[in-house]
């Protein structure tokens, strides 16, 4: 089967727009055809709401034993547990506060899983923003979207690997991770891909002016071309890997930072051509649950494996993204987080350069 890496790039995106939203529905999870989740543990960021709300009552209803919603607000999550207790009387729920836009909160989060978790079977990263001004996260000083839809994402799923390794012990099957990317890293103009250094760049408006549509873009591009690195090193026996692209979806709060006629405008726009959101969350549950190793370092698209961003195909791609990658750990390695021993707990045949 052909992967991500090995495919050509996507064009005419109009096209595939229509295809997507108007021609391609997205099947519900059949519990005849997915394995039951008895004993399973999951972990599902931003799941008090929309998305992840959503996949996290598909999980449930599939069998799962013990649900993580990992939220930055733990009364939020707290409320949204007695609806998703609906979906399931008997599993365990508990509600863990984690904020993408803290690295201090991020390692507090892996440290509880460590310390908590026997195992950890199953993990959607979902948490995303979308501003549609410039703001920076007040502990790292990086434009907030940049810093959660990367910084926070790239730094929990390296946390997380060694912890999902080690559920190999007490399954005797690798572990699922699935990162929630976007469509819009295959259409970003990310102008600034020469500069030097490249990360820091997006917190300088006079170098970027701020664009909340491709902002929003180019921070889904630079996190998929960091996964797509990490995968070609890490071993999809030990962890698989994946990030999936739900689709246009009504009923999130992606826009909600949105006003006046902008707010108005993206919600008739949703409305028409969003999915429902229980179809948009089931493309997660598939990416967990149905898509096996062959979807190591894939992007995922209506149920199936998909092209990368065209970036990653050109002459500049493999320079790019090695910048994208030595940047991403150097921020780490700043702010005193050892990267490199927690992958080197995960795969064991690769050093982190």
């Amino acid at each position: 089967m052909a992967t991500s890496k090995s495919m050509q790039p996507l064009t005419n995106f109009g096209k595939i727009f229509w295809q997507n939203q108007f021609r391609t529905t997205i099947d519900l999870p059949d519990p005849s055809k997915l394995p039951n989740l008895h004993g399973k543990v999951a972990i599902v960021t931003g799941s008090n709401t929309g998305l992840g709300f959503e996949a996290s009552k598909q999980l449930l209803a599939l069998g799962l034993s013990h649900l993580i919603v990992a939220v930055r607000s733990e009364q939020k999550g707290k409320a949204a547990i007695l609806a998703l207790r609906k979906a399931s009387s008997a599993a365990r729920i508990d509600v863990w506060r984690l904020d993408m836009a803290s690295y201090t909160s991020i390692q507090a989060f892996a440290q509880r899983c460590r310390a908590e978790l026997p195992h950890v079977d199953l993990v959607v990263l979902k948490a995303g923003l979308s501003r549609t001004k410039f703001e920076r996260a007040e502990s790292t000083g990086h434009e907030m979207t940049m810093q959660v839809n990367h910084f926070g994402t790239a730094l929990l799923t390296l946390l997380l690997l060694p912890i999902l390794k080690s559920t190999l012990r007490h399954t005797g099957e690798p572990a699922r991770l699935t990162v929630v990317n976007s469509l819009t890293a295959h259409l970003c103009k990310f102008p600034n891909r020469n500069e030097q250094p490249l990360l820091a760049s997006f917190d300088d408006t006079e170098i970027v002016p701020f664009d909340a549509q491709e902002r929003y873009g180019v921070s889904k591009l630079i996190n998929q071309l960091f996964l797509a690195k990490l995968t070609d090193m890490l071993p999809s026996e030990n962890v698989v890997v994946n990030m999936v692209d739900p689709g246009l979806t009504k009923g999130t709060q992606l826009s909600r930072d949105a006003t006046g006629v902008v707010r108005a405008g993206a919600k008739i726009f949703f409305s028409i051509a969003g999915r429902p959101v229980d179809r948009g969350a089931a493309t997660y549950v598939d990416a967990l649950l149905r898509m096996g190793a062959e979807s190591h370092g894939c992007f995922l698209m209506n149920n199936k494996i998909a092209p990368l961003a065209g970036i990653y195909y050109g002459s500049e791609g493999p320079q790019i993204i090695d910048r994208i990658w030595k940047e991403t750990l150097e921020e780490m390695r700043s702010h005193g987080m050892k990267i490199q021993d927690a992958f080197d707990k995960a795969s064991t045949s690769t050093d982190i350069k």
